[in-house]
């Protein structure tokens, strides 16, 4: 099976065709008639559901969520003609798919190795599949789930592409963070503390803390005092403007098998990795400050034990 680096950035390209990765941005309905062209491959997001299940709405009623959907719907049946659209754009030519256009979208329903991430920054909500086989990468992301962006490379060019869903919006001001570059906290002071804030009980932080004083260390392994532990995680607990969630699956057999998932926060000085670990016996948290560029690192372990 091929070993795959994501830790180390990829060797000079040696033409054209490995200098960048082809893309294509298609809308709901195009990127369907491009997978029946594929011999029917069925698409990451595509599931099925019994034709006499009554809906959502059905069950429980009107959701909050409603006046969305039937705007969602709305917008779906207002686009093109695929076959036109992809026509007009030259994707499809004598009523047969661009053949890079139909190879991705095989790819993307017989991978070897399958990651979904799942990435809210602000009021930017966006998903992403990628899957790879062999020497070859395919993803497919949406923010709107109308347009997709589905892209296609070889394996050397999947660093920089895992740091583009990693790229913070624009308008997205950021500043300083109440959060060290690099603490290590016991796992179940994270979570009570961080409860305790959502739950509007800030009193309790203080007490959570004194009982793990001592426990808390910054990067230099130094124990932190309980008011800079309380400081730090108020500041966590107040700062999360967004997350992104990346789990990787074995798919090279007939049954799934989860390898790992690796979680980001995101604070008011941008990313921050959550990294589990053991120390003497007891589930702590790394949080780490982190650069778009460091989530192909981030996964690279995780990965590595799919494809090496």
């Amino acid at each position: 099976m091929t070993t795959i680096d994501l830790s180390t950035p990829p060797p000079p390209p040696s033409g054209l065709l490995d200098a960048l990765p082809r893309r294509a941005a298609l809308t709901l309905a195009e990127l369907r008639l491009v997978a029946e062209h594929a011999g029917g491959a069925p698409l990451p997001f595509d599931l099925v559901e019994r034709p006499d299940a009554p809906s959502l709405d059905g069950r429980l009623g009107r959701s909050p969520t409603s006046t969305e959907d039937e705007a969602y719907t709305r917008a779906l049946s207002a686009l093109h003609d695929p076959s036109d659209s992809l026509t007009r754009r030259g994707l499809m030519v004598g009523g047969s798919v661009d053949e890079g256009l139909v190879g991705a979208v095989g790819l993307l329903a017989t991978p070897t190795v399958a990651l979904d991430l799942d990435v809210t920054a602000g009021a930017v909500q966006a998903k992403a599949w990628h899957r790879q086989s062999g020497d070859a990468v395919a993803t497919l992301a949406t923010v709107d789930g109308i347009v997709f962006e589905l892209a296609w490379f070889p394996n050397a060019h999947w660093p920089a592409e895992l740091g583009r869903v990693a790229v913070i919006p624009e308008d997205l001001a950021l500043g300083e963070s109440g959060v060290p570059d690099e603490v290590d906290l016991p796992y179940e002071l994270v979570d009570a503390a961080v409860e305790a804030l959502h739950s509007s009980r800030p009193e309790l932080v203080p007490v959570l803390v004194a009982q793990h004083t001592g426990s808390v260390h910054d990067a230099e392994d130094r124990p932190l005092t309980d008011q800079e532990i309380v400081d730090l995680l108020t500041a966590l607990g107040d700062e999360t403007r967004g997350r992104l969630r990346a789990m990787v699956a074995d798919v090279s057999s007939e049954d799934t098998t989860v390898v790992g998932v690796v979680s980001w926060v995101l604070l008011d000085d941008g990313w921050h990795a959550l990294c589990p670990h053991m120390r003497d016996g007891q589930l702590r948290v790394v949080v780490r400050h982190a650069d778009p560029s460091d989530l192909a690192p981030d996964l690279a372990p995780v990965l590595a034990e799919v494809t090496s």
